[in-house]
């Protein structure tokens, strides 16, 4: 019995899923954007109180 082991030698493509990280940032900012009427009122406050605190 011969066994014959055969590889294929690919070149190794490490860029990544192009359209799939647009995709994931486009996403990330429609729902950023779809959010900020609603919390903004709370971000705000937030910031403002954490500004505070820095200041002393």
């Amino acid at each position: 019995m011969h066994l014959q082991t055969t590889t294929t030698a690919r070149r190794r493509d490490d860029r990544g899923d192009v359209p799939g990280w647009v995709m994931v940032t486009l996403m990330t900012a429609i729902v950023v954007a779809a959010l900020t009427p609603v919390v903004r009122d709370q971000l705000l406050a937030l910031l403002d109180n954490a500004f505070s605190m820095v200041r002393g």
